[in-house]
């Protein structure tokens, strides 16, 4: 095979060494043989003789699919960098004087953003004379800080230019994990309802499955199914004719 660039690994024939410790596809430990002895048995198998450690001594070379092994490898790139998604950064915004209640609202929600994995940029506006005291800012960016507990972790301190401050903070392991725990926690109350739902389905069923063993009818009437109407049809002319 043809190396196309210096990073990818040597193959076959370009393994130049005289003994290499050969692994079978299965993991297994074959042994230290001769460069031709090993190369004998990856065409045997109709594999390829891959050098995946070479700075050991001897080189040590697996027997594989190389082609199946660099597109696995490119699926793995392509996860990893899909995990690595761009930076997002929420903002919450907030007054030295807030109420409780908007500020429960907004811890919640800054929680939320943290459990999903972005970071908060923290946005407090001074008004009038507020802006003569940032310790108020700063008092309700470590408030913040402090109900936001484990979940949180300071990215940027507070800075405050002109009538403003602002603050970063990004989530910790603890947050990915209770994201986690959450989505875990929601599936498991959807296969639960769904249990619930399955179980009830059967009972119109089993009451189907009793009607034609209620009452068996005679032989000879079995070609003849008559209704209640038809049956008092006779009756009525009888009547008439009387």
């Amino acid at each position: 095979m043809r190396r196309d660039n210096i990073a990818e690994l040597r193959v076959n024939g370009n393994i130049r060494t005289k003994e290499v410790r050969v692994v079978a596809p299965d993991g297994s430990q074959i042994g230290v043989k001769k460069i031709e002895e090993a190369l004998w048995l990856a065409e045997q198998l109709d594999l390829d003789l891959v050098e995946v450690a070479p700075g050991a001594r001897p080189p040590v070379c697996k027997i594989m699919d190389y082609g199946k092994y660099k597109y696995e490898q490119s699926v793995r790139d392509r996860e990893a960098r899909k995990k690595q998604t761009r930076t997002v950064i929420k903002e919450v915004r907030m007054k030295p004087r807030i109420g409780d209640h908007d500020y429960e609202m907004l811890m919640r929600r800054s929680l939320h953003f943290l459990t999903d994995g972005d970071k908060v940029k923290v946005t407090i506006r001074f008004r009038g004379r507020e802006n003569e005291r940032p310790e108020l800012g700063l008092n309700l960016i470590n408030r913040l800080l402090e109900d936001l507990g484990e979940y949180a972790t300071v990215e940027q301190t507070a800075a405050k230019e002109g009538r403003t401050m602002t603050s970063v903070i990004a989530p910790t392991a603890a947050a990915r994990a209770l994201k986690a725990q959450q989505e875990k926690q929601e599936k498991q109350e959807k296969a639960e309802a769904e249990g619930d739902s399955s179980e009830e389905e059967p009972k119109p069923v089993s009451d189907v499955s009793e009607e034609p063993a209620e009452s068996p009818e005679p032989d000879g009437e079995q070609d003849g199914d008559v209704t209640p109407e038809t049956e008092a049809e006779p009756d009525r002319r009888e009547t008439g004719t009387g």
